[in-house]
């Protein structure tokens, strides 16, 4: 029996495999691929598909799961974080988008009702692929990436108001602020669950499914929360993507979200390329070559509109210029939400004919170039900072305090205070070394200020910044922020202004080691390769590898991309571990009781050895390790002893313990 759906998906995949193969080798993103799939295989490419709607099915699910894993990885104390980013920063980039495509709408003619259709269609931007590219950069948790987010979830919750009043802009009022009003109270209603879902119900639920240990109950349980609350979102009158994302920070707030992140990426990865697809089907490639000129000067209109209200919205929020040229930059595409929100307005009229395909011609553009744009936005934002702007301007028009470090010599800058840039911050407060550090998120630098931290609000790429923070009489510096182009800045501005200076530099990457010891970095700490390198030799240490010879290796190994003088964990690995290089034998602990007779005598007193043949390593007293002790210590009550011998001595031994002075036995 033949299933026409099943035909589909094998062309679909078949054909992206071969797409994105190319694509791979010329260096151009995958999600230019899906789209170029999408439109060969479309109804107005090939027409190899025949099943258009049960792949947008498939899209819509891709969305889904989509936004479910951004919630996990992002939990509600984060979304707490960028709240000014969300509602102030949100706002105001939707609200100055839509009216200045209102203005230009109306001036080329457009009727009110349509103009304020194109304007809702234009403001929202790509949750998708933004998001998606800010993940494979590791971007995220910078600076420009948590606006960015905050900005895009802004634009989510929006798309809903905005669906309840397209009916509106034809005269199909209905009642609408009953609606409104119903809506409200569903959505306080829905935000309530979450909360409690969040903290009691959803832990518990998991937990109980956990102690079962079986991986497909556990699967499924997260996708039915996935689904359900999406689907109770969409009944209530919200998107389905919305509740996705609240699904996900209900799981996000338990001990089981790595593992449900784990499950659900495959699925998320296999749909998500279906919603690319999908976009791709819907675009007329004949229309695209029958007005080329138009479609490519209305895109970069859109880009670059969308891109410059974007940027002075995050200036407006207080961030540097360059954070907000690359915000700006990430944020100029046309969104999956307005191919939504279309729908709508073709079931109303508002949106038909040529004017529908223009939507999807420009949208689909500017989807494909953002890609591309988001590669080359660190470049382009170097450049207009080379030119001769307002200091403000450059800096940032937050009120903190400036980065002014004064009569502090041989100090240690921290730039960035992440989870990283935090620890070595505490590291040198405890030890007594004077230390400043420069953020460039201006909630943080305040909270931080007020709680007494000598930390200030600043772009470390801005020369003048280093500057004020006293690079040059420095000791050490220690880069440790999430942007790879912005780190290579200031590596590179670093070694200029002190060719003297220990410059440290933490990055996520290995292929950044080598161009940053280019740029004059001492030493480079990759986080891939170190953590590598610690498992590795933690997995020698297990096997009784001699720790010189480990050392060796790590150093062979590291020499290759870096030399490092770190030295190793000094930490001893369990002394139960002999047990894999001498089956024979067994690792014991004895704890010497407030009563033991073994209390005050020794062990040339006891001789455990002599008489038992049992061999005492080592003895743990309070957090001090004693290792190969001497013969003549006394025991301690609470004192842990370490021995090793052939297991039936060793438990002849324990008992003699548990029952009697060794000392008194033959």
């Amino acid at each position: 029996m033949e299933i026409p759906l099943l035909n589909d998906i094998v062309v679909i995949f078949g054909l992206a495999i071969a797409v994105l193969f190319i694509c791979h080798r010329l260096r151009v993103p995958t999600v230019v691929g899906f789209l170029l799939t999408g439109m060969f295989v479309g109804p107005y490419g090939f027409g190899l598909v025949k099943a258009v709607h049960e792949v947008e099915v498939f899209a819509e699910i891709g969305i889904v799961f989509l936004l479910f894993t951004i919630g996990i990885e992002f939990s509600l104390e984060r979304l707490l974080q960028i709240r000014k980013s969300v509602l102030m920063g949100g706002s105001l980039q939707v609200l100055l988008t839509f009216l200045a495509t209102l203005f230009i709408a109306r001036q080329f003619g457009q009727v009110p009702g349509e103009a304020i259709f194109i304007g809702f269609l234009v403001s929202l931007s790509s949750t998708a692929i933004v998001l998606k590219l800010l993940q494979e950069r590791a971007e995220v948790d910078s600076p420009h990436g948590r606006t960015t987010l905050g900005i895009l979830i802004f634009q989510d919750i929006i798309i809903v108001p905005m669906i309840l009043v397209t009916p509106l802009l034809v005269g199909a009022t209905g009642n609408l602020s009953e609606s409104v009003l119903i809506l409200l109270a569903k959505g306080i209603g829905i935000i309530l669950l979450v909360m409690v879902s969040a903290k009691w119900i959803v832990p518990k639920v998991l937990y109980q499914i956990a102690r079962t240990r079986n991986q497909e109950i556990f699967l499924l349980s997260v996708i039915v929360i996935c689904l359900g609350v999406a689907w109770l979102t969409s009944k209530t009158g919200l998107s389905l993507a919305l509740g996705a994302f609240l699904a996900g920070l209900i799981i996000s707030e338990s001990e089981y979200s790595h593992q449900a992140l784990g499950n659900i990426l495959p699925f998320r990865d296999v749909f998500t390329s279906f919603f690319f697809v999908s976009i791709g089907m819907l675009l007329d490639v004949g229309f695209l070559f029958r007005q080329p000129g138009t479609i490519v000067l209305i895109t970069l209109g859109v880009l670059v509109l969308k891109s410059i209200i974007a940027c002075f919205v995050t200036v407006l929020l207080g961030f540097p210029f360059r954070t907000s040229i690359l915000v700006g930059l990430a944020l100029g595409q046309v969104g999956e939400f307005s191919f939504i929100l279309s729908r709508t307005g073709v079931e109303h009229g508002l949106l038909a004919g040529d004017n529908y395909q223009m939507f999807l011609a420009f949208s689909v553009l500017s989807m494909a170039a953002t890609p591309f744009i988001i590669t080359l936005a660190p470049r382009a934002a170097d450049i207009i900072l080379r030119l001769p702007l307002p200091k403000r301007l450059i800096s940032g028009f937050y009120p903190v305090s400036e980065t002014k470090v004064k009569g502090k010599k041989d100090h240690l800058i921290i730039i960035g205070f992440g989870v990283n840039g935090r620890n070595v911050a505490r590291a040198a407060r405890l030890s007594g070394i004077p230390y400043a550090v420069i953020e460039m998120n201006p909630e943080t630098v305040r909270s931080e200020q007020a709680q007494g931290e000598p930390i200030y609000y600043g772009d470390s790429t801005q020369e003048v910044v280093l500057q004020q923070a006293n690079v040059k009489d420095a000791r050490i510096v220690v880069v440790a922020i999430n942007d790879p182009t912005a780190t290579r800045r200031i590596t590179e501005i670093i070694r200029r202004l002190n060719p003297k200076v220990y410059l440290l530099v933490r990055t996520r990457y290995f292929q950044e080691v080598k161009p940053l010891y280019e740029l004059g970095a001492d030493e480079v700490i990759p986080e891939e390769f170190e953590t590598s390198v610690e498992i590795f030799t933690r997995v020698l240490a297990k096997y009784l590898i001699p720790r010189d010879e480990i050392e060796a290796l790590v150093a062979e190994i590291r020499s290759d991309g870096y030399e490092m003088f770190r030295s190793l964990s000094k930490e001893s690995s369990s002394f139960s571990d002999l047990s894999l290089q001498l089956p024979d034998v067994e690792i014991s602990t004895l704890r010497v009781v407030e009563r033991s007779p073994l209390i005050g005598k020794s062990l040339a007193e006891i001789e455990l050895r002599k008489k038992y043949g049992v061999t005492v390593l080592a003895i743990r007293r309070n957090s001090q390790i004693l290792s190969n002790p001497n013969v003549n210590i006394p025991f301690c009550a609470d004192d842990v002893l370490f021995v090793l011998g052939q297991p039936d001595r060793v438990a002849a031994v324990v008992g003699l313990y548990q029952n009697q002075d060794p000392t008194s036995s033959a």
